[in-house]
């Protein structure tokens, strides 16, 4: 019996700790808000997913696919440090403790439930 692909691996600590980021205000570059590292120094991976057309979509229908994005980041929440969605570019940016795969899961995960969504790149900071 395989094991479901929501199903996330704990990482080895799965506490997350307030963010050194938590001073700076959403309408800073992205750059400088996004963690190139965890709180014990480890370097994460990111990636991010673009959802054409979401912007122009009436409210419910964003709202629905802001839940399915919540509930799917939530689901993997111990090893999701960051996200942030742009409503303006419609992009949505995700650092991960890294997972081998983890970067095509996730994602995967959001395009099974979220059918326009598109995985533009995985990340890998070196």
């Amino acid at each position: 019996m395989s094991a479901s692909p929501l199903a996330p691996k704990t990482p080895q600590s799965t506490s997350l700790k307030p963010s050194a980021f938590a001073g700076l205000q959403p309408d800073e570059p992205l750059w400088k808000r996004v963690p190139s590292r965890d709180d014990a120094g480890h370097l994460l991976a990111d990636f991010r997913m673009i959802f054409p057309g979401l912007r122009q979509k009436s409210g419910i229908r964003q709202q629905h696919a802001l839940r399915i994005i919540n509930a799917v980041l939530h689901h993997y929440g111990s090893w999701v440090v960051f996200a942030d969605l742009n409503m303006r570019t419609n992009l949505l940016w995700v650092s991960i403790r890294p997972r081998p795969g983890l970067t095509l899961e996730i994602p995967a995960a959001i395009k099974t439930l979220v059918p326009e969504a598109l995985l533009l790149a995985p990340y890998w900071r070196r």
